[in-house]
């Protein structure tokens, strides 16, 4: 058994047309998976699905809107009509907004957690019946290192990336008996167009980012290649309900 093939499997990823669910998609493209990509900006699918075809993988892309759960189940029964099967969802889709809680309205509380969390949640619950029809699968939600730790302005973004952890772990005892592994990644601070807005508003941050890493630079979405690859193939059979940081190291630091 070769525990990073991905040959024959199929792998939906939400937000996949950018950023960090791109990196994610080029790791498991590059290890023989056909991909679905989920997004709402068309131009940005067209372009992901074009990059991702040089690597050699049958690529789609899906126009969905993740606020909409009709949206999060077209999107996994689609990528399953598609290409026969889904073996793999990568929970990606997310958003923030950089306000000190006061300032928050309770719409902007709801576009976040319905975003980043309440998505990721639909789309596994659609994922489910596919997964357990084919004898098991692996779902990867993406958290976030303020999962577990806190900055003033990420009230509503740490509430709904903490909750993907405990999603994961409720879902992966849940789901076990069905052979699906449920794990999370962590990334820290990520160079993408995410962060971008963060970068130029918080003066500082990037010498804070760099000071505090280990590794002395912020990530990019190539270091989820091969993380991804592990989690979504067979070497992470044993392995469920997990969290794992791809932060440079930045969460040791006291």
């Amino acid at each position: 058994m070769n525990a990073f093939d991905l040959s024959g499997r199929v792998a939906l990823v939400t937000g996949g047309n950018g950023g960090i669910g791109l990196g994610m998609a080029r790791g498991m493209a590059r290890a023989g998976a056909g991909i679905a990509i989920a997004g709402r900006n068309l131009d940005k699918n067209r372009q992901a699905v074009a990059e991702l075809e040089t690597l050699g993988a049958k690529v789609i892309a899906i126009e969905a809107d993740l606020l909409e759960e009709a949206d999060c189940r077209a999107a996994v029964d689609k990528a399953a009509e598609a290409f026969g099967r889904l073996d793999i969802l990568v929970n990606n889709a997310g958003i923030a907004i950089r306000k000190q809680p006061q300032d928050y309205t309770a719409q902007e509380w709801h576009r976040v957690l319905d975003s980043n969390l309440t998505s990721a949640f639909l789309c596994s619950h659609a994922a489910y019946p596919h997964m357990k029809r084919a004898g098991g699968g692996k779902i990867i939600s993406i958290g976030s290192i303020m999962s577990v730790m806190a900055a003033s302005f990420t009230v509503a973004y740490a509430a709904s990336k903490g909750g993907i952890v405990q999603m994961t772990r409720a879902l992966a005892t849940a789901w076990a008996a069905d052979d699906i592994q449920v794990n999370a990644i962590l990334p820290g601070w990520i160079a993408t167009d995410l962060t971008k807005g963060a970068r130029e508003q918080l003066p500082g941050l990037d010498e804070k980012v760099r000071g505090r890493t280990p590794a002395g630079r912020w990530g990019t979405p190539a270091d989820f290649e091969a993380i991804t690859v592990l989690l979504a193939g067979p070497g992470s059979q044993f392995i469920t309900g997990t969290a794992i940081p791809v932060d440079g190291g930045y969460t040791i630091q006291a």
